[in-house]
């Protein structure tokens, strides 16, 4: 689970630097607010971790006070950070056409969601016991990002492309990213020892994340 963490981590956070950061600055004329947001995206995650514990990037805690009950918590603040990341995969303000890093970030999240899903899966099913009762919870977090894309690309499209606010949007989830991503990596070595299957996959997913611009 490592290396895969790595990657996705790596990845994740190369193309925060690379795409979503500036795309969120050049749309938005007034830079300092986007800051804010971003602000609000890296703390706002952290928060959201205490009810998480730690899932997005692969931890699994099992309490055995708990066991039988549904991690509705959990659920949730997984659900609220799924549905934030899929929000962001909307056409480009400019041209209504879609960006040439729409594929790129859906990788991103796609790579970032496997280690996540197992860690859910293992976690419902040290509650629950059972692969049929945990099924149904896993799915919900599966559809959270579709439904976040359903959202902003059905609903609230027109709100979001005026006064500034899928700019902010970007912020946000940049801020999400860049928690997530930092957390991911600096976890998998936190010996600070060299491991190379880890700084393998970590390259490796920088990589990938530039190779991007040049495909």
């Amino acid at each position: 689970m490592k290396p895969l963490l790595a990657f996705s981590g790596a990845y994740l956070f190369t193309l925060t630097i690379t795409h979503l950061l500036p795309e969120a600055l050049v749309l938005s004329s007034d830079h300092h607010r986007i800051g804010y947001f971003i602000l609000a995206g890296f703390f706002g995650q952290l928060l959201l971790e205490v009810f998480s514990q730690g899932v997005e990037h692969g931890h699994v805690h099992h309490h055995t006070s708990h066991a039988g009950h549904v991690p509705f918590l959990l659920l949730f603040s997984l659900v609220i950070h799924s549905f934030l990341e899929g929000s962001i995969l909307v056409p480009t303000p400019a041209t209504g056409e879609v960006s040439e890093s729409f594929y790129a970030i859906l990788a991103g999240i796609a790579l970032h969601h496997i280690p996540a899903a197992f860690a859910l899966m293992a976690a419902l099913l040290l509650r629950l016991g059972s692969f049929r009762r945990a099924l149904p919870y896993l799915v919900l977090f599966a559809l959270a990002a579709p439904a976040g894309v359903v959202a902003s690309n059905y609903v609230v499209l027109s709100e979001l492309l005026q006064g500034g606010w899928y700019a902010a949007l970007l912020g946000l989830v940049a801020g999400n990213f860049l928690h997530v991503s930092t957390t991911i990596l600096f976890e998998t070595s936190p010996e600070h020892r060299l491991n190379l299957p880890k700084l393998t996959a970590t390259l490796a997913g920088m990589l990938l994340a530039l190779a991007v611009d040049l495909v």
